[in-house]
């Protein structure tokens, strides 16, 4: 039987179009357009920003901080820019009702944060040049006492670059090198400063020695709180998050009839102050250290930044030009002082109302942090009136 006679073979493919004119031979034309126009923005944000100088990138920020009623001030300590910032306190009552601003979420941190390095820094902003470099400065705590309005205030000044989200390398990313690290931060150039702010370091058993063995001339900066305002508003932010945890009251005790207060509840544990700068003060001389006052930055922050500035080294830039208080949000906002527009004030939702709070437990709470603030005073040289402010004098 005679073999069956293969079938005829395919008519060859037309030849492929020549490329048109200016379009590249590896990639279609639309991939060469976009490069093209990719590039020219990039030229034009870069023109933009020479030509244009420091403030032409400076756009106004609001401070996120809490509209609380602001400490008492000593006698002789106040001064007349101060007083045109005190408000009116809260009324007298059964319950301990106040406002205070969401912070940023932890969700922030870690995958977020690598892509950051291009956040706004300072007026004099270089996101087309300069270099990566490790930060000369920390604000290392603590959470819910006002980091976020001390980050954005300082990100004002022309020689601060900062990363806008928190990169948390010191407690959860630690095992991804020095060179991830790095690569979150933003490019700057001689005579910039480069700062983060995580305010978990400042209760990690760990963050002392790590951030020493990055660069023991680290400057660290730590926003305190009354720790009693300070877990009221820790708790309130958990509980807009999950609404059916249990309440304060029954958290921070773990005998409400003995009074034994349970230290080991974050909010509670936090606000020991004292106990965590011992673990600092093994790596870091007091003077590398600069303690904020949270209310005085809410009632004077042109006052807090001054010092601030001081202790970075900086020229003062950031003046009471830059604040606006805003009495319907009951906050300090930042503004250009060069600019006729109103200030602009960040998020409607950045204030939560504390829920109300038997008053027997804010007494108890107070009793119980004394003796630990009393120890953080002597410590610190520094006497924050928390006592005072509250009545328990």
């Amino acid at each position: 039987m005679a073999p069956r006679p293969a079938p005829p073979a395919p008519p060859p493919p037309p030849p492929a179009a020549p490329p048109p004119p200016g379009a590249s031979a590896k990639g279609p034309p639309a991939c060469k357009l976009l490069f093209v126009c990719t590039l020219s923005l990039s030229v034009t944000y870069l023109c933009y920003s020479l030509l244009g100088g420091a403030g032409a990138l400076q756009f106004p920020l609001a401070l996120q901080e809490p509209p609380s009623p602001p400490p008492s001030q000593p006698p002789g300590d106040a001064s007349p820019a101060a007083d045109a910032w005190l408000r009116t306190p809260l009324a007298p009552g059964g319950t301990v009702t106040a406002r205070e601003p969401s912070a940023p979420d932890d969700e922030l941190a870690g995958p977020r944060a690598a892509n950051a390095s291009g956040d706004r820094g300072g007026a004099a902003s270089t996101p087309e040049y300069g270099e990566k470099r490790l930060p000369q400065a920390l604000i290392i705590g603590v959470k819910k006492g006002g980091t976020r309005a001390l980050l954005e205030a300082i990100r004002v000044h022309p020689d601060v670059r900062a990363v806008g989200v928190e990169p948390h390398f010191f407690d959860r990313n630690y095992d991804k090198g020095l060179d991830w690290y790095r690569n979150v931060m933003p490019r700057t150039v001689d005579g910039q400063i480069t700062m983060e702010k995580t305010p978990s370091y400042f209760v990690t058993s760990e963050a002392p020695q790590r951030i020493h063995s990055m660069a023991k001339d680290t400057k660290l900066i730590v926003v305190v709180r009354d720790p009693v305002t300070r877990a009221i508003s820790d708790y309130t932010q958990t509980l807009s998050k999950k609404p059916d945890i249990p309440t304060f009251e029954v958290l921070a005790f773990k005998n409400r009839t003995l009074g034994l207060i349970d230290a080991s509840w974050s909010a509670i544990r936090i606000g020991i102050y004292a106990l965590h700068l011992q673990s600092w003060l093994r790596y870091f001389r007091l003077a590398q250290m600069h303690l904020v006052s949270g209310e005085r930055l809410i009632v004077d922050p042109a006052g807090e930044m001054a010092k601030v500035q001081d202790f970075l080294g900086l020229t003062r830039v950031v003046t009471e030009k830059h604040f606006y208080f805003n009495k319907t949000k009951g906050f300090p906002c930042l503004k250009k002082p060069e600019d006729s527009g109103a200030p602009r004030c960040l998020g409607k939702s950045k204030g939560r109302t504390h829920p109300p709070i038997d008053p027997d437990v804010i007494l108890r709470l107070r009793k119980f942090y004394k003796p630990f603030n009393m120890m953080f005073y002597q410590m610190t040289g520094q006497d924050f009136q928390w006592e005072q402010d509250a009545g328990d004098k």
